[in-house]
């Protein structure tokens, strides 16, 4: 009926940094590629890292761009390789994580990146050989240190999802005290790309109410603490509970997501200039709309659970709720606003009916449904 998996060892406090060495000593990594971006370098957070593996033989990839790629990929495996690394160390948001997961997988696998793609049959293939990594993330959005996912764009630029339970971190180290220097517009973006994760895996239909309790209350967390970390980046505890949101809501789309994130995988592959959790932001209000009428929906009275630790009278406020929650926060208005422009939308659809989160929405698209959600998000 349902594969249900929680696997992840999570040191989760403030100053969890401290426990990296130890960490690295249970999983047995002894010479590390810490695969960073150059934001998370000159923020500081990575001198923090190297200074808790002071002494430790590693090397640093310090070159991830926003939207991972196989290219940047094949540069962090050679420098894995040059420096006889055994293991990978990730600090930073969703993109340093899947870029070291991509690295995982062909450090130690044969061929293209393409080639263990899920949509290509690829997760088979991602073997047990897979490089250990331990995740610390600095933001509070992906929560790819809990996943078993990666999305990575791939040579032919499709944005493709890598799936594979030897993927998940071997430990995770979710210190929200990292996330303090964030400024204002990551905040929100990353924040709203954890409500996303925790709304919309709990709209899937999938039998799973473990990740529903678990997504259910990640939403409670996030939409009660996204503005206050927003406004005040020094709030210790909105960003200790955007962490967990972040945490929470990837640990439940292990149930599935949907056609937001069909939506966003496909337009951010189109354009990765396109922040990733912004465009979860835009796509959710139609969305939420399109899954009302869905049977699984309404059967288990989704909207209204949702809207009850919202804060909301009804689940028909949401979709208008996201979009005074995104005003709030500074938030684009829109795709157009983004510099999204129609001519794109015949190949963001056909993107989207091709991705892994296409069929585990609780109504299944057309591409004339996906046209009338990107029009609406505009």
């Amino acid at each position: 009926m349902a594969q249900i998996n929680y696997i992840t060892q999570i040191q989760f406090e403030p100053g969890a940094v401290k426990l990296l060495r130890q960490e690295c000593q249970r999983v047995g990594i002894t010479r590390p590629l810490v695969v960073t971006d150059a934001g998370v370098k000159a923020a500081g957070v990575l001198q923090k890292v190297l200074d808790v593996l002071d002494g430790m033989p590693l090397s640093v990839f310090d070159l991830t761009p926003s939207n991972p790629n196989e290219a940047a990929v094949r540069a962090a495996v050679a420098l894995y390789a040059a420096g006889h690394c055994d293991g990978l160390i990730a600090v930073g948001g969703g993109s340093a994580i899947d870029c070291a997961k991509g690295v995982a997988i062909l450090a130690t696998h044969e061929g293209q990146l393409k080639t263990y793609a899920t949509i290509e049959g690829g997760s088979p293939k991602i073997t047990e050989r897979v490089a250990p990594l331990i995740a610390v993330p600095t933001t509070s959005g992906t929560g790819s240190e809990v996943a078993r996912g990666a999305i990575l764009i791939v040579d032919d630029r499709r944005k493709l999802g890598f799936h594979s339970w030897g993927l998940v971190p071997k430990a995770a180290i979710c210190d929200p005290d990292l996330t303090l220097g964030l400024p204002p517009g990551l905040t929100a973006a990353t924040g709203m790309d954890a409500i996303a994760h925790c709304m919309e895996t709990f709209m899937a239909p999938a039998f799973n109410p473990p990740a529903d309790g678990i997504g259910l209350d990640g939403l409670e967390r996030g939409w009660a603490h996204i503005e206050r970390a927003t406004r005040n980046g020094q709030d210790r505890e909105a960003r200790l509970n955007m962490m967990s949101a972040s945490m929470q809501g990837a640990m439940a789309f292990q149930k599935g997501l949907g056609c937001v994130h069909s939506l966003s995988h496909s337009l951010g592959g189109v354009d990765p200039r396109l922040h990733h959790g912004t465009l979860n932001a835009m796509f959710l209000p139609a969305v939420v709309r399109f899954n009302a009428s869905a049977e699984s929906m309404q059967k288990d009275r989704r909207l209204d659970r949702m809207a009850r630790v919202m804060g909301l009278a009804s689940g028909s406020d949401i979709p208008e709720a996201i979009q005074a929650m995104n005003a709030r926060l500074g938030l684009p208005t829109g795709l157009a606003a983004m510099g999204v422009t129609p001519d794109l939308f015949d190949r963001v659809i056909a993107g989207a009916l091709a991705d892994h989160c296409h069929k585990t929405n609780p109504r299944i698209a057309t591409a004339d449904d996906y046209r009338a959600m990107l029009q609406a998000s505009m």
